[in-house]
């Protein structure tokens, strides 16, 4: 291991197109960067880790030109500078896949793609020439093994489907170095291996690769080199012999990991969830049936289109059902309104934490408060000191990292972010969660923070309902896994089942031999 990223043996005999040497960047009582060196070499994959809050997306906004270091330089092809420009960044070939899309779903694929760059027709008009521009996305597309079409409407496409725009946009342009951030977080196992074909296809034809992402067995699958930022800093790099999940993880932590996701303290109990011939909008003509009981955690596994999702938000009363029923607690339950859920304590933390689960423009302690205003109200007013100790509570209690709870959602990190998603409904006391991708995007440290929590619900007998993409973190915290195929349950599974196999054999329709699925 190298504790210096400037002294990179990765590529010696070959010049690095790009330096940084010495970056420094500090926000209001936050130093985000400090003397930060790294090298980037034409046609290396750059595995780029850290716990949130250690400086990556900091460093990500430099390299884009987005903000400037207060100090250090960077230099592109023997050309040294203090800052860049967006422009700059742009000529330079840097081109960024976001781990928060940015779509425009009024418009088709194409036009996402090309947006801004658009190729015109000739005449005075200057109009968009349509069907080039499809002509030259298609290609892109397929490249990445997309199901869909340039001429798709994005509204209509999956956040995997979306994600894989960002990738073509990206891949679009002439780029000598993709930054690539989470960009597997919402995606299946089939197009995460797809994924990491192209990225291996990009190191082929000469482009770099910086790789972000807390799927600490993809950076082992792709990456030459290995980064790691620990609170601003440079904590160390690993070249490739050196890569294993065991080192990352102790230089991002400074400590040794261990996550040992503890048994269920009692049985299960009664049922707290039960779903009869359920039919939902995507898969109207199947029916779903499932029993969530108190005191467990059961994974929904799935491929990405598979009707987990659909299902979340027709129990939570945001998508209407076309036949079936439900029950919670023994007792009848159609909600019509998610008000109607939240009343009988049933929650559900959505996949889409910015779009569906955070007023990013509010505090803390606001979003927190937000469902049980009620709660918080004197005199008919709410009362911001009742707000505030309550959210400081529950800032305390999830490790949300922020200076105060005045701080605004927008300003936190995608982890911390969805601690604030779950900090509100842990106020309420729930009876039944559900959570969609509760560890998309969060560090490694904080995803054995939210397992031991979802346990901690579910030792005290709340009814824990999973839904994850994550292999590794279905069967590693699930204490059954139900796994669903085009809108329906294919099969559960107890934990003497539970291998990777059997999910994958029943997420895409294969039943398992008599005796192997319960």
């Amino acid at each position: 291991m190298t504790t210096d990223a400037s002294a990179d043996s990765s590529a010696a005999a070959t010049q690095p197109f790009l330096s940084l040497q010495g970056i420094r960047k500090a926000y209001p009582g936050v130093v985000a960067l400090t003397a930060f060196s790294m090298n980037v070499y034409p046609g290396e994959v750059i595995g780029l880790v850290g716990e949130n809050g250690a400086g990556k997306s900091t460093l990500m906004k430099i390299l884009g030109g987005v903000i400037a270091p207060e100090a250090g330089t960077i230099t592109i092809d023997g050309v040294e500078r203090p800052a860049l420009s967006v422009g700059d960044s742009m000529r330079a070939g840097i081109a960024f896949v976001h781990q928060e899309l940015n779509l425009f779903d009024n418009l088709d694929v194409a036009a996402n793609v090309y947006m801004s760059r658009e190729p015109l027709r000739a005449g005075f008009l200057k109009l968009v020439d349509n069907r080039r521009q499809h002509e030259m996305v298609a290609p892109l597309l397929k490249r990445l093994g997309a199901n869909f079409g340039p001429a798709t409407p994005v509204a209509r496409l999956s956040l995997a489907q979306q994600q894989m725009v960002e990738i073509a946009k990206a891949l679009s342009v002439e780029a000598r170095l993709v930054i690539l951030d989470e960009p597997s977080s919402s995606l299946p196992i089939s197009e995460t291996e797809r994924l990491l074909e192209v990225i291996r296809g990009l190191k082929s034809q000469g482009i770099s690769v910086i790789f972000i992402s807390h799927r600490l067995h993809e950076i082992e699958a792709v990456a030459d080199r290995v980064v790691v930022l620990r609170d601003g800093k440079l904590a160390g790099t690993l070249d490739r012999a050196e890569i294993s999940h065991d080192r990352m993880v102790k230089l991002m932590i400074g400590r040794d990991l261990k996550v040992q996701t503890a048994p269920p303290a009692r049985p299960p109990g009664e049922v707290a969830l039960k779903v009869v011939d359920v039919q939902t909008s995507t898969y109207p003509t199947k029916r779903i049936n499932l029993e969530l009981r108190s005191g467990e955690i059961l994974g929904i596994a799935g491929l990405v289109g598979s009707g987990r999702t659909e299902l979340a938000r027709a129990v939570f009363g945001v998508d209407r059902i076309y036949g079936g029923s439900f029950e919670l607690g023994g007792a009848a339950f159609s909600p019509r309104h998610t008000s109607q859920a939240v009343e009988r304590g049933l929650f559900l933390v959505p996949e889409d934490r910015k779009g569906a689960g955070l007023l990013l423009d509010l505090a803390i302690s606001h979003n927190i408060s937000l469902p049980d205003l009620r709660k918080y109200a004197r005199n008919f007013m709410v009362s911001p000191g009742a707000e505030d100790k309550t959210a400081e509570t529950q800032r305390r209690n999830l490790g949300i990292k922020a200076p105060q709870v005045s701080t605004k959602a927008a300003n936190l990190s995608g982890g911390n972010q969805q601690k604030v998603v779950l900090a509100k409904w842990l106020a309420m006391s729930p009876k039944v969660m559900i959570l969609d991708e509760p560890t998309r995007g969060i560090d490694i440290g904080a995803k054995a923070e939210i397992y031991k929590l979802m346990r901690g619900l579910a030792d005290a007998g709340v009814a824990v309902m999973m839904i994850s993409s994550d292999m590794e973190e279905v069967i590693g915290v699930s204490d059954r896994i139900a796994v669903m195929h085009e809108g329906r349950i294919s099969g559960t599974l107890n934990p003497d089942q539970f291998s990777e196999e059997n999910v994958l054999q029943l997420a895409v329709g294969k039943p398992l031999q008599q005796g192997e699925a319960a």
